[in-house]
């Protein structure tokens, strides 16, 4: 299987820069092929802006979702973003690898999701009517494909459970692993998270290499996480609101799973 791993940390050492590295190593030893997008190493250019489109005339009105329809389906894109959409092709499976910076990924990943996701390949695909509001949230053009997140987080796991402070993991994780990525169609499965890193020694480093080992090693059979497909009937369209018997009394983001998990 094709393996994408999008990687954004700035230090190589890091406690993301090993487990990268583990990933990478354990992957093809199971006989995957691996590509790592490092984006702080590539220098990625994180802000989507009209020199993204390279046909564009001087002086003209940037808008930004139409300007990015054309440049994909003429072709008048920046290299590096066909570049990685052509990753995202290629691949059967996409890890994102992050550290937790202020409840979200760093400014560099959303900078890479915002420029690579361009209309017509991760969005604004599909019939829109009263019947079908496009090919999204569970279906698309990555549909098919798996997804997971790794992460690390300084807080404590507690911190982030049902009754924590920072809110539960999952909520936190929700408009990366509910939006950005089963949105474009991948199967999204649970996160993969690491709390507490400052206080990594090297025996906790070891189980947690071995515990990233198992996940890799079930990246194909682990159940996705149970989000609701917005084309099968559980949403009203083109409101797409949840039907009053789906769900009910039932608010938030843990709605939008089939089943609680």
């Amino acid at each position: 299987m094709n393996v994408l791993i999008v990687y954004a940390h700035p230090e190589p050492r890091s406690l993301n820069g090993a487990l990268r590295d583990f990933a990478v190593a354990h992957l093809e030893a199971a006989g995957h092929t691996v590509q790592v997008s490092d984006l702080y190493a590539m220098n990625w250019k994180a802000a989507f802006d009209a020199n993204d489109v390279t046909d564009r005339e001087a002086g003209a009105r940037f808008n930004p979702s139409l300007d990015s329809k054309h440049a994909f389906a003429s072709g008048t894109q920046r290299e590096d973003i066909a570049r990685e959409q052509d990753k995202l092709k290629w691949a059967d499976a996409v890890i994102l690898q992050f550290p937790l910076w202020w409840f979200s990924m760093p400014a560099i990943m959303k900078g890479w999701v915002e420029r690579v996701y361009a209309y017509g390949f991760a969005y604004g695909v599909g019939e829109h009517s009263d019947t079908r509001w496009g090919n999204r949230y569970g279906e698309g053009s990555l549909a098919g494909k798996r997804a997971m997140v790794i992460v690390t987080a300084g807080g404590w796991e507690s911190h982030y459970s049902p009754r924590g402070i920072n809110g539960p993991i999952d909520d936190v994780l929700f408009p990366i692993q509910h939006g950005m990525l089963y949105y474009p169609g991948f199967d999204v499965l649970p996160p993969f998270v690491i709390y507490r890193t400052g206080k990594m020694n090297e025996a906790r480093f070891e189980e947690t290499r071995a515990a990233l080992g198992r996940r890799l090693d079930d990246l194909w059979t682990t159940q996705p996480i149970p989000f609701r497909r917005q084309n099968a009937g559980d949403y009203e369209i083109p409101a797409l609101t949840l039907k009053d018997e789906i769900a009910p009394g039932r608010v938030g983001f843990a709605a939008h799973l089939a089943h609680v998990r």
